[in-house]
């Protein structure tokens, strides 16, 4: 009998099939086998996993915190295989779908670059599946954060839609008719890398005046840090807050205290939410998109942040007044969008097993190997 390991020693089979994954998305997500598979997002401080039934239903979920980025990409590997294997002591999985914080190549199996982390041309679904008799699939985080938002949350029903996550920075996703556009390279959607002012504040990226640093988690921590170094007097009620001990300014802090009706904390979210709505007008001109769905971390200010946005979209719009406006939703997902997406995009790499007893057994196996050389170690020569 031959399992899904022998299979992925098959590298020309394997790559037909995963060339082909991407032109069936809208119809194959249908007919995909009704499976529980795994999702797993991968991000600067957390590694989430959780089992997804075919309902977009979270079954359970786990997490702990990224390996430090000093460390070798195996320790993240090693993390990832550690908790698929806890789900599947609970749970029959029959695939792996991982969202990475970082660039996927167009064949969704090499990791080209993460920001977070140490990897740089990571052959990580290869390595991944090398180690679990499961399919997998990787695919960009914010891909699959959007794909769950089309499939089960605020995107449901729309043919064309724009996914924003904001977060520490901004990313993106575009799906047209169901599929979801990853370009020729495969690192389509990198919106916070969009010029909107021309020598602008410094990016990581190595350019000036990115949108991410104006509508974004680290441009709201940032002005509010400048604000209350300065010891602005509009700032007082925020310095008071973290009793002068700046570095503590945070984004949900500052969102907490807009809610609360702090004046400085709520004009910080209306000029994010302005820019975002610069960059979504830009982004309509080019993409013409029906519905932009805004997630990420900072997207839980709500109307603190939307409701300016759709206002600026409104003032910016190329042909305003004459064309339809897209609609702009808030995901509905939250942080487990990633997660969900990555999940259901595996189903349809899935394959099943000949025998549920055969996948115990090899589990069993697994184990057993491991605990022996555990034994082995501790023991010592005789």
């Amino acid at each position: 009998m031959s399992t899904y390991r022998d299979f992925a020693h098959r590298g020309s089979a394997r790559a037909t099939v995963l060339r082909t994954v991407g032109t069936r998305e809208r119809r194959s997500h249908l007919s995909a086998p009704r499976v529980p598979t795994v999702g797993i997002d991968i991000g600067g401080t957390k590694v989430m996993a959780g089992v997804v039934d075919a309902d977009g239903i979270i079954l359970e979920k786990i997490r702990t915190e990224t390996p430090d980025k000093s460390k070798s990409p195996k320790v993240v590997e090693d993390t990832i295989v550690e908790l698929v294997l806890d789900l599947s002591d609970r749970h029959d999985v029959h695939a792996v779908g991982i969202g990475a914080a970082g660039w996927v190549d167009a064949d969704r199996s090499t990791v080209l670059f993460a920001p977070h982390l140490a990897w740089r041309n990571e052959p990580l679904r290869d390595a991944v599946s090398a180690r679990l008799a499961v399919p997998v699939l990787v695919d960009n985080d914010a891909n699959t954060a959007a794909w769950a938002e089309w499939r089960f949350g605020a995107g449901r029903g729309e043919d064309h839609l724009v996914m924003i996550t904001l977060g520490t920075g901004i990313g993106g996703a575009i799906l047209e008719d169901g599929q979801v556009k990853r370009g020729k390279y495969g690192v389509a959607g990198e919106f916070g890398h969009m010029q909107v002012v021309p020598g602008g504040h410094r990016c990581p990226c190595g350019n000036r005046g990115c949108w991410e640093q104006y509508s974004s988690g680290n441009a709201l921590v940032r002005e509010a840090r400048e604000l209350a170094a300065a010891d602005s007097p509009v700032a007082y009620g925020l310095i008071e807050r973290v009793g002068g001990n700046i570095p503590e300014i945070t984004g949900p802090l500052i969102t907490e205290l807009a809610r609360d009706g702090d004046a400085m904390c709520v004009e910080l979210l209306q000029d994010i939410g302005q820019w975002l709505g610069v960059g979504i007008a830009n982004l309509a001109a080019a993409l013409d998109p029906s519905c932009f769905v805004i997630g990420g971390g900072v997207s839980a200010a709500d109307d603190l942040l939307i409701g300016p946005a759709r206002d600026a979209f409104k003032r910016h719009l190329t042909g305003r007044g004459y064309r339809p406006e897209a609609r702009i939703a808030k995901a509905q997902l939250g942080p487990e969008a990633g997660m969900v997406g990555a999940a259901d995009l595996a189903r349809l790499v899935a394959r099943r097993f000949r025998r549920a007893n055969r996948r115990r057994l090899e589990r069993y196996e697994r184990y057993e190997r491991y605990a022996q050389a555990i034994r082995s170690t501790t023991q010592g020569p005789q």
